[in-house]
């Protein structure tokens, strides 16, 4: 196992959540013993980065002062490589001010921001969703992969898991996410048998109290199932998984929703805005049956995944 994750407690990494994810959400998953993580574009105006930054390395080494028997787990830094993104490059320059331990590329693989990492000892992981993106990713210099199958929530493919993770690992040896419709830890050690290392989760932790999001988006993942979500590239460009009330509440018909230019990314209209009004979310939240602070969802997760190695060992075949 790669340095940066020796620390975790439970074999997951939270995804980045586009406005959700702040630093009281990240942190309150490093205390738990996952990957905590945030979208750097997230803070706002870009300044605000910088404090922000400051406010998760210090609340974490306090903790670990305060609890030396139950390390924080490392924490993560979404960025967007796209050429779109004009703030890259400032970005960047404050997460390498803060070391920040592990850095999770999207929308593009770039070999200078990998070799930008690599120089204050970060790690990077890139996600992407077919084995083609993979291997252009590693060749770029990532360390590792989330591979964002089918079920996923926001931007997803639509390959099964099983099929991902096996095309992934026929090649490659380095740290591997699997993201899509992971809610539970029985899921979270499928992930594993699977070949993966860790369970990609992000759509049960907006329904967190630490979650910056409307407390109608909570509600609406409480009271959903897989049956509830659309799949569409309307509302960026990029085909994403979205809730299918959110799409109702935007006077739109998610069962006739007309197609983007997938060769233009774009981020909606002044009259309904992807992440804002229309509401990114995978298939596994059937699995999400309250709004509760992270702590207590990771708790749940823990027992889930530790009930799951015991009945998977009594289950197991004689030699």
């Amino acid at each position: 196992m790669h340095p940066a994750f020796r620390k975790l407690r439970l074999p997951v990494i939270a995804a980045p959540l586009f406005i959700i994810s702040t630093p009281q959400l990240v942190i309150a998953q490093c205390k738990a013993g996952i990957v905590g993580s945030m979208p750097a574009l997230n803070a706002r105006p870009p300044e605000l980065l910088d404090q922000w930054l400051a406010e998760i390395t210090e609340e974490l080494a306090a903790h670990d002062r305060r609890h030396p028997e139950a390390p924080a787990a490392p924490f993560a830094i979404n960025q967007i490589v796209h050429r779109s993104n004009t703030r890259l490059e400032h970005d960047m320059e404050v997460c390498a001010r803060y070391k920040v331990p592990i850095v999770i590329t999207s929308l593009g693989a770039r070999p200078e921001i990998n070799s930008a990492v690599h120089a204050w000892g970060g790690v990077v992981l890139h996600d992407v969703i077919d084995d083609k993106f993979a291997r252009k990713a590693v060749e770029k210099g990532a360390d590792g992969l989330v591979a964002v199958a089918a079920g996923a929530g926001g931007h997803a493919g639509t390959t099964s898991p099983f099929a991902l993770v096996h095309e992934i690992r026929r090649w490659f040896k380095g740290p591997l996410a699997l993201s899509g419709a992971i809610a539970t830890g029985d899921a979270v050690l499928a992930a594993l048998a699977t070949g993966a290392d860790f369970g990609y989760i992000g759509s049960a932790f907006i329904a967190t109290e630490e979650a910056r999001a409307d407390a109608a988006y909570k509600r609406m993942i409480v009271e959903s199932s897989s049956h509830d979500i659309v799949y569409s590239n309307l509302f960026t460009g990029v085909h994403g998984n979205y809730l299918r009330g959110s799409v109702v509440a935007a006077g739109l018909d998610p069962d006739a929703l007309p197609a983007s230019d997938a060769s233009q990314m774009n981020f909606g209209s002044d009259r309904v805005k992807p992440w804002k009004d229309i509401w990114g979310c995978g298939q596994g939240i059937a699995a999400v049956t309250e709004v509760q602070p992270t702590s207590e969802l990771v708790a749940r997760l823990t027992r889930e995944y530790r009930t799951a190695l015991r009945r998977l060992s009594e289950a197991a075949l004689p030699a």
